[in-house]
Parts: C-alpha cells; sequence; structure tokens
C-alpha cells in the first residue's frame, strides 16, 4: 500500500530530459484532457494473471477487532484463530468495531486531501531526495527518473518516534492539518501494537514477542497518502504496480471508492471498500520474523476514468536498528530451517528501495 515507495516496473528506465514533470491531479484537471501523455502508458500486455476475476469464490477475510480485545476469552480466542486463518491464506483482512471513530477518519482524509489542494509551489517544498527524509511528496515512483509514470501524487510522513507533518500555509483557516494526523495516528498507533498482539500470539508466541523482538517502543512509523485523480484511459495507467509492503502490517483507510486488488490463489482479487472499515495487510518483517508462515501480501492499485481515490496506509514497522530475523520457536531444524538473510530495518528499506525484484516480493529475495 505503498509507505515506503514499491519496486518500479521492470521496464521503467531514465526519465526523457525533455518531459515536464507535473502531478497526476494537475495533468487530470487539464482542460479538455482526452488521452494520457505517452510517458503514462504501459505497454505490458493483459495475461490471464494480471486480470481481475470479479467472480473469484472466495471473499476478503473480516476480523472484528471487538472480539480480539475482548475480556472474554472464548471470544478472544476464536477471533485469534480467525486472524491466524486470515494472515497464514490471505495476508489481508478487513478489520471492523476498530474503535477508531468515523469523525476522526472524516477528517483525517479531509486534512490530507487538503493538502493535496494546494499549489505545486507548496507542494513541492517537501519533495524529499533521501528515503529516510521525514516529509516527502512527489508524483509517480520516482519521476525524476521514471519513464513511464504512475498515475498518482503521495505524501509520506514519519510520524513515530517522532511525528513530522508538512506545516499549513499561512491563512489556511480549515482545522489544523497537524492536530488531526497527530489524533488519528496515536489512535493508530494503538490499534497496530493490539494487533501485532494478536499476531504475535496467533503464531503461538504469546501476546508480547513481537513487541519485544521488534522493539515497538521505538517502531518507525509511517503515514502516507497515494492520490488517484480520474484517468481518461485507466487500461493503460497504472496506479501502483504489484508490489509487498516493508514493515510488519499496514492499516490501510481509503475513501469509498474501489482501486486495490490483491492476489490471492493465482488471480488478483478486488478488495472492495467496506465503511468504516480499514484494510489491513501482512508485510515483508512479518513474512521473516513469522519464517513466511505468513507471507508478505502482494496488492496493487488501479485507476478509475470518473472520480478520485485516495488510500492512506500507516505502515508499522521495527525500530530502524532491529534485525529481524525467524522466531527461534518458529525454526525446527532439519524441516523447517531460518531462510532469511539477517539484516536491520534501515538496511532492509534501503535494499528494497534500491533493487528492482520480481513482484515486489522482496523477502523472497533475501535468502541464504
Amino acid at each position: 500500500m505503498d509507505t515506503v515507495s514499491p519496486v518500479a516496473p521492470s521496464h521503467q528506465e531514465a526519465s526523457s530530459p525533455h518531459i515536464k514533470i507535473t502531478s497526476a491531479k494537475t495533468l487530470a484537471e487539464s482542460t479538455n484532457l482526452a488521452s494520457i501523455p505517452s510517458h503514462y502508458a504501459f505497454t505490458t500486455p493483459t495475461s490471464g494473471d494480471q486480470a481481475v476475476h470479479p467472480d473469484h469464490d472466495d471473499s476478503i477475510p473480516v476480523i472484528d477487532f471487538s472480539l480480539l480485545s475482548s475480556s472474554n476469552p472464548d471470544q478472544r480466542c476464536k477471533a485469534v484463530s480467525d486472524l491466524a486463518k486470515a494472515c497464514e491464506d490471505w495476508g489481508i483482512f478487513m478489520l471492523i468495531n476498530h474503535g477508531v471513530p468515523e469523525s476522526q477518519m472524516k477528517a483525517t482524509v479531509d486534512a490530507l486531501m487538503g493538502f493535496f489542494d494546494l499549489t505545486e509551489e507548496e507542494k513541492n517544498e517537501f519533495q524529499g531526495k533521501n528515503l529516510l527524509d521525514p516529509i516527502i511528496y512527489g508524483t509517480s515512483f520516482r519521476a525524476s527518473v521514471d519513464k513511464v509514470f504512475l498515475w498518482r501524487d503521495f505524501l509520506k510522513m514519519m510520524v513515530y518516534p517522532k511525528f513530522h507533518c508538512p506545516p499549513e500555509p499561512e491563512g489556511m483557516s480549515t482545522v489544523c492539518c497537524t492536530e488531526v494526523l497527530a489524533e488519528y495516528t496515536g489512535k493508530l498507533r494503538k490499534l497496530a501494537r493490539e494487533l501485532l498482539k494478536g499476531v504475535s500470539e496467533s503464531l503461538g508466541l504469546g501476546p508480547g514477542y513481537i513487541d519485544e523482538a521488534m522493539n515497538i517502543d521505538s517502531s518507525l512509523q509511517i503515514l502516507a497518502a497515494n492520490l488517484y485523480p480520474p484517468c481518461p484511459q485507466p487500461e493503460l495507467a497504472v496506479g501502483l504496480p504489484s508490489h509487498s509492503d516493508i514493515g510488519l502490517l499496514t492499516i490501510l483507510m481509503q475513501n469509498d471508492i474501489s482501486g486495490l486488488q490483491v492476489h490471492h490463489g493465482g488471480k488478483w482479487v478486488k478488495v472492495d471498500p467496506i465503511p468504516n472499515a480499514f484494510v489491513v495487510n501482512t508485510a515483508d518483517q512479518l513474512e521473516i520474523m513469522s519464517n513466511e508462515k505468513y507471507k508478505s501480501a502482494l496488492h496493487r492499485a488501479v485507476v478509475n476514468n470518473k472520480t478520485t481515490r485516495i488510500s492512506i496506509p500507516f505502515s508499522t514497522g521495527p525500530s530502524l536498528d532491529t534485525v529481524v530475523v525467524p522466531a527461534e520457536q518458529l525454526v525446527d531444524g532439519k524441516h523447517n530451517q531460518a531462510t532469511d538473510i539477517s539484516m536491520n530495518y534501515k538496511e532492509y528499506m534501503e535494499f528494497k528501495q534500491s533493487t528492482v525484484l520480481h513482484k515486489g516480493l522482496c523477502p523472497n529475495q533475501v535468502k541464504i
């Protein structure tokens, strides 16, 4: 869901010097835009693997957080069992009854939409150059080097251990964006921690294992926003290519516009929004820590020609200096050996950012 930039499609090359870089939003709002510029058109042919199968018999699992956090041991046991099945079979689930007020979710969407409504000059003040810059605004994947652009604009902010947020321009009369996002990310920090306790328990590790092993007190947490404006030729453009996320878990909020797809059972499946629900997916570090019992979910974003979609992922990872390795309890020697090379989270982020990997499944490339 792209809290750290996904793997670039393999046919992307250095950008031609004559291409003027502008945001997808500005381009979409151009007068009489009937077709996309050639540098937004992807030529990869549609195959059976790439085609969406809306008649897929399976449905995305739904986890009720109120049961997962219940004081009733039977309810919690059932919820942990359901969580294990969702993580192992799908790597993605809808989270309902999570305790984050609808009004707070809407305020967060409004605040981030307000950022994208700023002028190009105001937004470009936050163009980042380095992976670990605390605030990064941009378009496409890496617009300075992309030959084929993605139909999206994005904003990324490191919000923990230290909170960062673009300041409002002078004279802005809306509710303070900083306050709204600080409150929202505080809520999600607590939610993510409780989810990780459930995930840890579902692996048979005890509820506090991941918290301690991943140093969640100093967890790197990133809030991002991906804006996908209407596209006149959505069959040619790409919002985000197939990729996996880099952290432990990603909690995604979106407006009520479809566009997210997950790869499951060899097919692409639509993840249709449920009102006021979050989409949660497993990510690379959880795949490594679980010794591949819980795979990092492969997903992508498609665009449409009617309305703007915004997705707001919140990524929880280990601390930057944590070396993520498979839990000893999940390694039983001869038949189930540890399969990943040890590196700390910062090194892993740099590795993934700089390497074009097969279908974005980064853990599968970090093998002994």
